[in-house]
């Protein structure tokens, strides 16, 4: 199942200085090549045990302060935030041999932003918002659907955003932009700060 690479590396100086315009210019061109949910990031934490999971999430929006996603604060993966912030982000964006690695902490958003972000949400995901327990045992999905029946019956109107739903802005430590190349001799590009608003230190790795 081994895949050769033969697509255009990355430098270094094609990035530039600043990662989070690296990120917009690749975002751009990922989205712009088809790419299957291009905003599909795997969220890694680890609970008040130390063990590791890992989940898809979708990026919600992102800036000079971070990226930002949105979910049940009652999941295990607001439980294993609550114990330590300290997470991992990956863009495995495998059709275009590229992906893009974020270490850094999870801050919990305001109820103003979260509110903001909800209101712009589907009706059927909002409904279901209300309608799951994230992370709970669940008896069946006809438990489910009752569950989204009566929520649909509750809200006639405009749907609020749940109590305990809510979001997280993940302010990265580290970035890393990675470009498949021939003979597995990928490029490796690490954005680094040593503490927060420090100038970011750009480094090639060996992969």
């Amino acid at each position: 199942m081994r895949r050769a690479y033969q697509r255009v590396g990355v430098d270094p100086a094609d990035l530039g200085p600043d990662p989070v315009a690296a990120f917009a210019g690749w975002f751009a061109q990922v989205s712009a090549a088809g790419v299957g949910e291009p905003n599909a990031m795997v969220l890694a934490t680890s609970g008040a045990d130390g063990a590791p999971t890992a989940r898809t999430v979708l990026l919600k929006g992102y800036g000079d302060d971070g990226l930002r996603f949105f979910t049940n604060l009652a999941s295990a993966k607001a439980a294993d935030l609550a114990a330590d912030p300290r997470c991992a982000l990956v863009f495995p964006w495998h059709d275009v041999a590229r992906q893009v690695r974020v270490t850094g902490e999870a801050v919990r958003l305001g109820r103003d932003a979260v509110e903001a972000y909800f209101a712009r949400r589907p009706r059927d995901a909002q409904l279901g918002a209300w309608a799951s327990a994230q992370s709970s045992v669940v008896g069946s999905r006809a438990e489910l659907d009752a569950a989204l029946a009566d929520a649909d019956e509750r809200f006639p109107g405009d749907v609020p955003a749940p109590p305990g739903w809510g979001g997280y802005l993940v302010v990265p430590a580290t970035w890393e932009f990675w470009a498949g190349r021939v003979g597995r001799l990928h490029d490796r590009v690490r954005y680094r700060r040593t503490a927060p608003g420090a100038p970011w230190t750009v480094e090639r790795l060996a992969p």
